[in-house]
Order: C-alpha cells, then structure tokens, then sequence
C-alpha cells in the first residue's frame, strides 16, 4: 500500500517499542519503517528513512527528545512528531511541543487513541485535547516574552499582516483552533459541513505560515488572542 503513514518508533525501552509497533501495524493504513532508543538516532533514523510521522519518548539518556525534536523539526519540516510522555501535565512534553512537536500522547493510552493521534498528526491535526491546550497555555505564559496584555496592540508588522489576509470565517476558524476545538466541533459551533471547515483550517495553517494546529494555539496566545485561565 503506497499510502500508508510512516512511522519511527523512539523510546530508549525496548518492550514500549516493540508494544506500539504491535498496536500500529495492526492498522493496515500505518507502517513502521524504523525504531532508534535515544535522540541521536532518531535524528540519524529520520535523515535515513524520511518517516511521516515520529512518535518521540522524550525522557531519554543523551539527546533527550525535546533536543531531538527540535533538530528533526528544523531539518525535515514536513515531518510530524508525536511526544511520549507518562504525566499529561508534563513540563518535558511540553517543552518538547515547544520546539515544534504537533502532540502529546500518554505512554498508556489505548491502542485506538494511540492510531488516531498518529493519523490525526499525519493530516495536520494536533493531538491535543481542549484540556492539555489550556494545561499548555497556562505552561507557555511565564515563558513567553509578552504577555496577553498589550501584545495586540504592539504587535509586529507581519502577526498583523498574517492576521489581516484571514477572512471573517477563517478568523472565527482560528479562535476555534486556538481554544483546542476539533474539526467536528468547529462544524457544529457554525453550522458548517466538516469538508467546509477542513477547507477553512488548511487555509488558516497556509496564511498564518503555521505548522499544524498545536502551532495555532501557540501564535494565538503569543499574540495575545487567547489567555491562560
């Protein structure tokens, strides 16, 4: 099957390794194409294999996976990663969302949660519940440079340039993105068909130049169009 997603496997535990290799190639629409225990050879694996999508453990020895993450991230744009973490509030995942993850998953997670947050990453989607978006909020203020307050009204030429090639509907698409709504959550909210509102969300990732929803969320609180409760 020529479409099927391409996942690397990393995690510096070989039995989790082999646990979600089982779980994914279970999917006849997934593929792992490789495995590495440590952030070096996940950045060397990528190089070599080109995957869709990586599933990163991010408390590893040596390259840990927010430092991995960012280097695949920066060399292979296209690439997704999906973090590993054991705690939902986990300061390592975010970090590692930080430097350019599309999701965190927890290392429990059932096996359909586990395959629907890789096809959620692979189409662009971040895996993030509305729970862990305000959890990565409130994570993200103290660390930002600018607060909420006054980031609108100094805010730089091109977040306003961006922000004005958005049309109304896109807008209202964005804030929905920024506050952790799904595809069929933004349908209902403005009575629109889904095929309408992924059209929308395309469009909104293109002019924002952003890299997936997760992204989103991150310019919308660094522009001071979201706050942390």
């Amino acid at each position: 099957m020529t479409d099927q997603i391409r996942v690397l496997l990393v995690d510096d535990q070989t039995l989790i390794r082999v646990g979600f290799r089982l779980v994914l190639e279970a999917d006849p629409g997934i593929v792992v194409v490789g495995d590495a225990g440590d952030g070096a050879e996940a950045i060397a694996r990528t190089r070599e294999l080109r995957p869709d999508v990586v599933i990163m453990d991010v408390r590893m020895p040596g390259i840990d996976g927010i430092a991995a993450t960012q280097a695949i991230v920066a060399q292979h744009p296209d690439v997704r990663v999906l973090v590993l973490t054991t705690f939902d509030l986990d300061e390592y995942a975010f970090g590692a969302i930080r430097a350019g993850a599309s999701g965190f998953l927890l290392k429990d997670a059932q096996g359909a949660e586990l395959i629907a947050a890789v096809r959620a990453v692979h189409r662009g989607d971040g895996a993030l519940a509305p729970r862990a978006t305000r959890a990565l909020l409130d994570h993200l203020a103290p660390r930002l440079p600018d607060g909420p307050s006054g980031v609108n009204a100094s805010a730089p030429a091109p977040q306003t340039d961006r922000l004005a090639e958005l049309t109304e509907r896109e807008r209202d698409v964005f804030h929905a993105i920024a506050h952790g709504l799904s595809n069929s959550e933004i349908a209902e909210r403005f009575y629109l068909s889904e095929s309408t509102v992924k059209t929308h969300v395309g469009r909104v990732l293109a002019k924002l130049a952003a890299r997936d929803r997760v992204h989103v969320v991150i310019l919308a609180y660094e522009w001071g169009l979201v706050e942390p409760a």
